[in-house]
């Protein structure tokens, strides 16, 4: 019996020694997967959109300045010759879009999805695509960054990881972003959770309000 009670008791102390090692190490179990701890780092580092030059599907060249410093930017990352993820990545887009109230929509915060395939994704491209998930143009524009190393630097900046199989295809993470006011990652949401995101957007946007 005391031999039972010693082995259970160091099994206790061998998983609860273990759990506080995986805590430690995970920062209190919030990145305990690769994409996780990506995430975590990524909003402890509240990294700064970098200066790029966007062309978006009316043929219009601007900087991310565009925007100013008065707005919020909802954004996502997807390519038109996707056929996986990239549609229902939009589809969500176009759902939180949906359950923004208009008053904040282009005054207080803009959607933006950017092509990482800019070769194909010309503005023609783009400006059909977007009519497939009710992208006005205005208030959500989709554009591409045509010099491929402001491209390459964005990606890097955002931890978006794009990995070409040579077929014409990517392998890539997915999210939702949003761009603070100064510039700065703010938030990093799933996308596949419409409802929690539009929640905390427009939480985000009434404080800002005072509403």
């Amino acid at each position: 019996m005391i031999k039972n009670n010693q082995n259970t008791l160091a099994i206790i102390v061998v998983i609860l020694f273990g759990s506080i090692l995986f805590y430690v190490e995970t920062d209190g179990f919030r990145a305990y997967t690769a994409e996780s701890a990506r995430t975590y780092e990524l909003l402890q580092d509240k990294p700064k959109f970098p200066s790029v030059t966007l062309e978006d599907s009316q043929e219009r060249t601007y900087t991310f300045k565009e925007f100013g410093n008065d707005k919020y930017v909802f954004l996502t990352f997807m390519y038109t010759s996707c056929k996986t993820v990239c549609p229902q990545l939009e589809m969500n887009m176009a759902q939180v879009y949906d359950l923004i109230p208009r008053k904040y929509m282009g005054e207080d915060i803009v959607f933006l999805s950017i092509s990482f395939d800019p070769a194909r994704d010309n503005p023609k491209i783009l400006a059909k695509y977007r009519t497939y998930f009710g992208s006005d143009g205005e208030t959500w524009r989709m554009a591409r960054i045509t010099d491929q190393a402001e491209l390459d630097t964005l990606l890097k900046e955002l931890g978006v990881i794009v990995i070409p199989d040579g077929n014409g295809n990517f392998t890539h993470n997915t999210a939702f972003y949003l761009i603070g006011k100064k510039g700065h990652l703010q938030e990093m949401m799933d996308f596949t959770k419409i409802k929690e995101t539009a929640s905390k957007v427009v939480s985000i946007l009434e404080n800002e309000a005072g509403d």
